[in-house]
């Protein structure tokens, strides 16, 4: 799915209502289903989870490093292969979702506000939209009041609230990792000697109240070349230099 850049509040609710038409809290619509909680696609991770999957409703906090990111887009995927919605708040403005494949499989909605403030905004909207069953924020950390408004949003709209922070109060679910470095396989060069990270372990700590649980997971590693997740616009800087930047485009 394409990425939406935020440009107001009103020109993202316009967008939600006319992509999702139906969208109403899932409090209102079943009460069963907002009983399970989103489950991530990876087996020993769903197994240390709570209940199989991150709660919906809640706020869970995943402290930015060892792979959690990664976790995360493969947890996304996972919920729209079972037919709900995943959002992507990407207040850092440097992901992507087609960048790994040619597939046309649905991809996650990523949304690129332009600044802290309108990231916070418009996850309160996403949440209390009822139309995503998982909403990720990452790169604009709440704290104080902004977290309060935002685990209201969720338990407001039904979706499991996942974010991308060291700050841990008011979450239900705290979730910590870190690559073992020591688990690193290697891709083999031309000369026999290791050239290339092929996939690592990493070890996941999951706590919740009265619950205390790790997993390791394996994280194939890929290399890509993609940097920024925003559209390029129109090359300004006049025609000798535009000449100079074309002579480093590689054209198939």
């Amino acid at each position: 799915m394409a990425a939406v850049p935020v440009r107001s509040l009103p020109q993202l609710r316009q967008y939600l209502a006319e992509r999702f038409p139906d969208a109403r809290p899932l409090v209102e619509r079943d009460a069963e289903r907002l009983a399970r909680p989103v489950a991530t696609g990876i087996r020993a991770l769903d197994a240390a989870l709570p209940g199989g999957g991150f709660p919906r409703g809640k706020l869970s906090v995943w402290t930015p490093a060892g792979g959690a990111a990664a976790v995360l887009r493969a947890s996304a995927r996972a919920v729209i292969a079972t037919g709900e919605r995943a959002v992507w708040v990407d207040a850092s403005r440097t992901l992507t979702f087609g960048w790994m494949s040619e597939r046309s499989e649905p991809e996650p909605l990523v949304v690129h506000p332009p600044d802290r403030m309108q990231a916070l905004r418009a996850t309160e909207l996403l949440l209390r939209s009822g139309a995503f069953a998982l909403v990720i924020l990452d790169g604009a950390e709440p704290i104080g009041t902004e977290t309060v408004r935002l685990t209201r949003a969720a338990r407001d709209g039904g979706g499991a609230f996942v974010t991308l922070t060291r700050h841990t109060a008011m979450a239900a679910l705290r979730i910590a990792s870190k690559l073992l470095t020591h688990t690193i396989r290697w891709r083999a060069g031309p000369f026999g000697d290791p050239a290339m990270p092929e996939r690592v372990q990493a070890d996941v700590r999951v706590r919740a109240m009265g619950w205390n649980a790790r997993a390791e997971i394996v994280l194939p590693v890929a290399p890509y070349d993609v940097r920024c997740a925003v559209a390029p616009g129109p090359d300004r800087r006049g025609a000798g230099r535009r000449a100079d930047a074309l002579a480093h485009v590689d054209v198939e």
